[in-house]
C-alpha cells in the first residue's frame, strides 16, 4: 500500500517537509512544487450569467476571506471551491407555492441526499444576510421531503421520473429513484440540514404536514432496520463484477445479531459494509433522532413523538457503548468501523463522512473523548488498511476508490477536528498539491502523484474545503495570513 510509517506525537502526522503557513507563501515552499505562475490564477468560476445561483452575501464572505489568505494559490482555490456548489449544482423554482431546490453532485446528474445536504451546509451561517439564500436552503428542504416520501431507502433521486441507469437492480426502483442503496446517513443529513436551519432563522415555515409525515418516515425506517423482527422490507442486489456494488445475503447483507443497533447495507461511500452495523452511521443516527426530539417537541408540540425519538436515541447509543467500542492491541480502547452484534468488529475507516474521524464535525463524539483520540491516532496509523501516504502527501482513502488513493475529504475533515496548528497547516500543503493546479478539489488522488485524481467536479469535496478555510479565518487566521 505504498510507503506508510505509524503516527508521530503531532496528532498523528508526518510534518517532515511542511512548515506553518505563517507569513510564507506555501506554493513553493517545502514539499510544495511551483504548481503555477503568479499569473495563472484565473478564475474557474462560470461568468456571472451561466452560474446556476449567485449569493451576493456569498460573493461577499470571498472577498472578505480573500484578504487574510496570504498565499495565492490557497486563495485562488478557495476562491473556485467555496461557492461551486451554488454555481454549478443547483436547480431553484418554486412548486406549489413552496421553494424547491434540486441539487446535482457534480458530474453525475441526480440528487443523493447526503451530498445535497453536506454541499449546502458551509452557506447556512449567511443566510441571515441573504433572502435569496435562504429560500434557496428552505427549497432543498422541502425537496428532500418529496424525496423521502417518495422512498426512505434510496439514496439518490433524478429531478423527475426519467429512468435510471440502474433501473435493473434487483429492489423496488420507482419513477423518481436514481439508485436505492440503503445507508442510514441518507437519513440523517436531512435532519442534520433541517435543525441547523432552524437554529440559525427561527423560520419554521419548511416544518409543515409533509415534513412530519417524511420525519417519522426516517424514524420508523430506523426501526425496521434494527431487525428486531425479521429483515425489513428491503433488499438489493446488483447485477455487477465490482463485489462491494451488491449485497450478500440474498441481498439483505451478512448476518446479524439484533442488539439495538441499526443496520446500514450501504455505506457513506456507497459500497456495501462487511459488517451490517455501520457504527460512525449509528452515531450520527443519534445525533438525528435527537435533533428530531427538540424540534418536535418545540416547533409541532409532539410530546409523544418528541419522546420515541428520545428513547430510540438512547438504545442506539448504549448499544453503541456495549458493541462499538473495541480493544486494539497497540491503542486501547477505540471504536470500531463495523460490527454485527455477534462479538465480530472491523479495525478501519473510510474517508466519506459520516467516517469515525468526522465523529466530532457532525457533533456525535466530542473531539476531547479518550476512546475518539484513541481511534484518531490508530486512523492515521499503518494499522488502519485505508490509510496511505506516498510523497505528494498522507491521508484517509476508501475501497470505493481502491488502495494508494487519499480522499481529499478526508484531509479536510482531519484540519476541521484538529486543534494542533501543525496538523492544520500540513492538511493545507497538502490540499493545495491535491489539486494539481486545477483549482478544485476532487474525490480522490494517487499517493505519489496528484495529478492521477478522481471526479474533477465534485461539489461537496469543494464545498467542504470552503467551510475549513473560512473556519480557519475565524478561528485561526495566522494560519492563512
Amino acid at each position: 500500500m505504498g510507503s506508510r510509517r505509524d503516527f508521530l506525537k503531532t496528532g498523528g502526522l508526518a510534518v517532515a517537509g511542511f512548515s506553518l503557513l505563517g507569513k510564507s507563501p506555501l506554493r513553493g515552499g517545502p514539499g510544495i512544487p511551483l504548481a503555477l505562475g503568479m499569473d495563472e490564477f484565473v478564475s474557474k468560476r462560470p461568468p456571472i450569467a451561466e452560474r446556476k445561483f449567485v449569493s451576493e452575501a456569498v460573493d461577499a464572505e470571498i472577498a472578505k476571506v480573500r484578504k487574510g489568505i496570504g498565499n495565492s494559490e490557497l486563495a485562488w482555490i478557495f476562491d473556485n471551491c467555496y461557492p461551486n456548489t451554488l454555481d454549478t449544482t443547483v436547480k431553484f423554482g418554486m412548486i406549489n407555492g413552496k421553494p424547491d431546490t434540486f441539487v446535482i453532485t457534480g458530474d453525475i446528474n441526480a440528487m443523493w441526499l447526503r451530498d445535497s445536504s453536506a454541499q449546502i451546509w458551509p452557506y447556512l451561517p449567511l443566510i441571515g444576510e441573504d433572502a435569496k439564500l435562504k429560500e434557496l436552503i428552505a427549497g432543498v428542504i422541502n425537496r428532500q421531503v418529496k424525496c423521502i416520501l417518495l422512498d426512505p431507502y434510496a439514496n439518490a433521486f433524478n429531478y423527475g421520473p426519467t429512468g435510471s441507469e440502474w433501473d435493473k437492480d434487483l429492489t423496488v426502483m420507482k419513477p423518481g429513484i436514481h439508485e436505492r442503496k440503503w445507508e442510514i446517513d441518507s437519513l440523517c443529513y436531512p435532519v442534520r440540514l433541517a435543525h441547523g436551519y432552524w437554529k440559525k432563522t427561527g423560520d419554521v415555515s419548511c416544518f409543515d404536514a409533509d415534513w412530519r409525515e417524511a420525519m417519522k418516515l426516517v424514524v420508523t425506517t430506523f426501526k425496521q432496520q434494527q431487525r428486531k423482527n425479521g429483515t425489513g422490507p428491503y433488499k438489493f442486489q446488483r447485477i455487477t463484477a465490482w463485489q462491494s456494488d451488491t449485497v450478500a445475503g440474498g441481498g439483505y447483507g451478512n448476518p446479524i445479531k439484533p442488539d439495538g443497533l441499526i443496520v446500514s447495507i450501504f455505506r457513506p461511500s456507497d459500497d456495501g459494509p462487511f459488517f451490517p452495523f455501520l457504527v460512525p452511521s449509528n452515531f450520527f443516527a443519534v445525533a438525528s433522532l435527537r435533533q428530531l426530539s427538540e424540534m418536535f417537541g418545540e416547533i409541532a408540540g409532539d410530546r409523544q413523538f418528541a419522546g420515541e425519538c428520545s428513547s430510540m436515541a438512547d438504545e442506539v447509543y448504549e448499544a453503541l457503548q456495549h458493541y462499538a467500542i473495541s480493544s486494539h492491541r497497540t491503542f486501547g480502547n477505540i471504536f470500531s468501523y463495523e460490527v454485527d452484534g455477534f462479538g465480530n468488529r472491523l479495525f478501519m475507516d473510510d474517508a466519506n463522512a459520516p467516517s469515525l474521524l468526522s465523529l466530532p464535525y457532525l457533533d456525535c463524539v466530542p473531539a476531547s473523548d479518550q476512546i475518539y483520540q484513541n481511534t484518531r491516532m490508530f486512523l492515521f496509523s499503518g494499522d488502519n488498511p485505508y490509510f496511505f501516504k506516498g510523497s505528494a502527501g498522507e491521508g484517509i482513502g476508501s475501497p470505493h476508490t481502491g488502495i494508494d488513493k487519499i480522499w481529499p475529504i478526508g484531509i479536510i475533515m482531519r484540519a476541521l477536528t484538529s486543534d494542533n496548528d501543525t496538523e492544520i497547516a500540513a492538511c493545507l500543503s497538502t490540499l493545495v498539491k491535491a489539486s494539481a493546479a486545477a483549482g478544485f478539489m476532487h474525490e480522490s488522488f494517487d499517493e505519489n502523484d496528484p495529478n492521477k485524481f478522481t471526479r474533477s467536479w465534485f461539489a461537496w469535496a469543494n464545498t467542504l474545503f470552503g467551510e475549513l478555510i473560512i473556519k480557519l479565518y475565524n478561528e485561526k487566521p495566522y494560519l492563512l495570513s
